[in-house]
């Protein structure tokens, strides 16, 4: 006979799986977003369970969450971007 505390413990060695809507919840970004930042190795990629089903794994996501934390991007001082061109008079 199985207790619940044995089954607890089998489900404890799997992954956590996030599906696009969690993630998406998580991390206040849009869809085309997050897939081009997948698409760029700038977070963590998705697997596919079935040929229409991703998901990514909950630690990926959280470790690249404190990525993001540790190297701040919002610095002040960084240089800005190109912005727009000036117009010639």
């Amino acid at each position: 006979m199985m207790t619940t505390t044995s089954k607890r413990s089998d489900r404890l060695d799997l992954r956590p799986m996030l599906t696009e809507q969690m993630v998406l919840e998580l991390v206040p970004i849009s869809r085309t977003t997050l897939f081009r930042l997948e698409r760029a190795g700038k977070f963590p990629r998705s697997v596919y369970v079935s040929p229409n089903r991703r998901f990514w794994f909950r630690d990926q996501v959280v470790a690249w969450q404190t990525a993001i934390n540790d190297n701040d991007e919002r610095n002040p001082k960084r240089g800005r971007g190109k912005g727009r061109r000036r117009r010639a008079a």
